[in-house]
């Protein structure tokens, strides 16, 4: 059916009533994402869940504070019994393990410290059930997402949350312009968690008051090593722990278990100077540890870069932009220059501290709340 350009636009930004207008909502089984949910099927959009099975439902059920886990999934599907609308569980295990979870225990094996989170939005979320949404003739797809999608003279842009302490653009950098045309963000706008708490009480949903997911859905309570483990027999191999300047100060229970920027849980107490994780040698199962100056770092390589300015990455021999080295960090200005299309060094003003590879490098311009993309750290961070 062709659109008429001429009707007024809805609240997705279609051409068409509401009813005429079809949207897949992922949903994780948390409030977020129920909202998003119950206020398009209000709104009187034509509404279709999804839920992803990502990892092993038996041992999920057991563990609180995950998402896409056993009770979850009995969560949303609850949510589209009340509000009446269609809704589907996916079983993406395979899927997930393998665009998601090998990649994280190879790379955490390799010295990194990755965030599979980003990764299972770019390789899962934001590819295979973005095509299953449009399979299902979906004209878009919602998610609950705290981050805003807005038109820009030359399409669709991202942007910051509203609310800068629920903002989750570090973890959704990689977000195509193809996959932004498609996708939509409603609480993106909203001004607190709380105002979404109050949303899920006014459509009366259970989920009102379920607590957020806390750390990586697949890890329980945080304890990357013992999951790494698991994945990779015989990971844990012990080494020696080693003081920049060469000093042996003593052995370790396996490099996986230790991060950069690490202070506490060394196993080297009576030292004079507190020491710190500055590097990890995988290949001599050695952890190098040094003063705090050594995790100052002011030169970050880049690869992988996803750029969403509005000119070719290249187009600039510097970019001045504002970007975040770690989600939990505020974003600070720094210098861009692009090697590739895909590849830059990006110097800080500022030094940071405690750069790690595999972490994510994610730009801003510095004045207002635009996303320009971003990239992965690789190699050692220089100071």
């Amino acid at each position: 059916m062709a659109l008429d350009i001429n009707k007024p636009l809805n609240s997705l930004g279609f051409p068409k009533s509401p009813a005429e207008t079809r949207v897949v909502v992922a949903m994780s089984g948390g409030v977020d994402s129920s909202v998003v949910a119950a206020h398009l099927a209000a709104e009187g959009y034509d509404v279709v869940g999804v839920t992803l099975q990502l990892y092993d439902h038996g041992a999920a059920l057991a563990k609180k504070g995950a998402c896409c886990a056993g009770v979850d999934i009995h969560d949303a599907r609850r949510v589209a019994e009340e509000m009446g609308f269609p809704h589907y569980v996916l079983d993406y295990e395979n899927i997930f393990r393998d665009a998601v979870i090998d990649e994280f225990a190879d790379s955490y094996l390799a010295g990194a410290t990755p965030v599979p989170c980003i990764r299972c939005n770019e390789r899962v979320k934001f590819k295979d059930l973005l095509e299953t949404a449009r399979d299902l003739e979906a004209d878009c797809m919602a998610t609950g997402h705290y981050i805003q999608r807005k038109m820009g003279v030359q399409g669709p842009e991202l942007h910051s949350a509203t609310d800068s302490a629920r903002d989750q653009s570090y973890f959704l950098f990689s977000t195509t312009p193809e996959q932004l045309e498609f996708l939509r963000f409603p609480l993106g706008h909203l001004p607190s968690k709380q105002a979404t708490r109050e949303l899920a009480a006014q459509y009366g949903l259970q989920v009102a008051d379920k607590p957020d997911s806390q750390d990586i859905c697949f890890v329980p309570n945080g304890n990357y090593a013992s999951v790494i483990e698991k994945l990779r027999p015989g990971a844990a191999e012990p080494g020696e722990i080693v003081h920049a300047d060469g000093r042996i100060l003593g052995t370790h229970e396996g490099v996986i278990h230790y991060t950069i920027g690490q202070r506490r849980g060394l196993g080297i107490g009576g030292l004079e100077e507190p020491l710190y994780v500055v590097r990890l040698d995988v290949d001599m199962r050695r952890v190098i540890v040094g003063p705090k100056d050594m995790l100052s770092t002011r030169t970050v390589p880049l690869r992988e870069i996803n750029w969403l300015g509005d000119a070719p990455l290249t187009s600039q021999a510097e970019w001045h932009i504002s970007v975040k080295v770690r989600s939990t960090r505020p974003p600070r200005e720094a210098v861009l220059r692009p090697i590739s299309a895909t590849e830059a060094t990006v110097e800080l003003l500022t030094p940071e501290e405690g750069v790690s590879p595999g972490q994510a490098c994610v730009f801003y311009e510095t004045t207002g709340t635009r996303v320009l993309g971003g990239g992965w750290i690789w190699r050692g961070a220089t100071v």
